[in-house]
């Protein structure tokens, strides 16, 4: 059994495809749009096999929260990236292109090396 795919709702869809594009390379397919529900959404393909759904539909609601904040709900989201290396080279990118980094690089208690930021919308990446 595997998780498949993940899914998020965005006020700014292209934005955040373009993202998952430009510094994941993830692959996306056509957007589609289903003017009856006032409903788009795009999936986006990563190396691994894993699939995120980015959706956007007049009416769902914008949450309210202060991104630096944990609160309930979706905690993060971690991409492995193969080395202690790559992952300050992209935090640098990131950072660098505007993108608000939340925690320094670390090693995990469970034997992770992470580091976070925020995508557009405010999820947390590790």
């Amino acid at each position: 059994m595997k998780i498949e795919p993940i899914a998020i709702w965005t006020e700014r869809l292209e934005e955040l495809t373009a993202f998952y594009e430009k510094y994941f390379n993830a692959v996306s397919n056509d957007k589609h749009h289903y003017p009856n529900k006032q409903f788009s959404s795009c999936l986006l393909s990563f190396e691994s096999g894993v699939r995120l759904e980015l959706m956007s539909m007049e009416g769902v609601t914008a949450c309210e929260k202060l991104q630096v904040m944990q609160v309930t709900g979706l905690a993060h989201f971690a991409f492995a990236l193969g080395s202690e290396q790559a992952v300050d080279q992209l935090t640098k990118i990131l950072v660098g292109d505007g993108y608000q980094w939340i925690d320094d690089p670390r090693q995990t208690g469970d034997g992770y090396y992470e580091s976070g930021v925020l995508d557009p919308d405010g999820n947390r990446l590790s």
